[in-house]
């Protein structure tokens, strides 16, 4: 199964339909897909617990609990965000720092049981301007949290000056190489 993380507040836009289209590429190999939409989960960003458990499980009973297993079990990862001021969306930044308990466990306890292989990652990002250090800024993000995740960091798709919702399509060449990553992605 192919999991796609959308991290736009706004269902519909830029980033919603360039993840739609790579979902779209992968089930055309056909790969299972699942898209899960960050803005539409019920989930508080992390309170850095004192008396975090030691195998990486959060203490917060709440929809991460379920997104955490979804990404665990997934083939392959799509992450989507826009851009907003320099960085990743407040939706997705507040996902990642959700994977603390994780990174404790993985990194610092060294109690955590990492897979044989990583899985494949893509990140697709959308930003109205033009500025490539805004995508710098949020690649590294990705390929930090791609790690933690135990996800390899295999392609990023990046279209820059897309602001209005909707105005991704009148990139239809970005539409069509976000179809063909997503195949490739589920083709293995």
């Amino acid at each position: 199964m192919i999991l796609g993380i959308n991290g736009s507040p706004r269902i519909g836009g830029n980033t919603d339909i360039l993840l739609d289209s790579a979902l779209s590429g992968a089930r055309n190999k056909g790969a299972e897909v699942e898209k899960v939409i960050l803005n539409t989960l019920n989930f508080s960003p992390c309170q850095e617990c004192e008396n975090a458990r030691s195998d990486g499980v959060c203490l917060i009973k709440d929809d991460m609990r379920i997104l955490h297993q979804k990404i665990r079990e997934a083939d392959a990862i799509i992450l989507a965000s826009p851009i907003f001021f320099g960085s990743l969306s407040a939706q997705t930044k507040m996902m990642i720092d959700r994977f603390q308990c994780i990174w404790r466990a993985k990194y610092i306890l060294k109690t955590y049981r990492k897979p044989e292989k990583k899985k494949p990652g893509v990140f697709l990002c959308v930003e109205a301007t033009t500025r490539k250090d805004f995508f710098d800024n949020a690649g590294s993000i990705v390929k930090n949290i791609f790690a933690v995740m135990d996800v390899a960091f295999n392609e990023e798709l990046l279209c820059s000056g897309v602001d209005k919702k909707g105005s991704i399509r009148e990139h239809p060449d970005v539409l069509k190489k976000a179809f063909e990553l997503g195949a490739r992605i589920a083709s293995g």
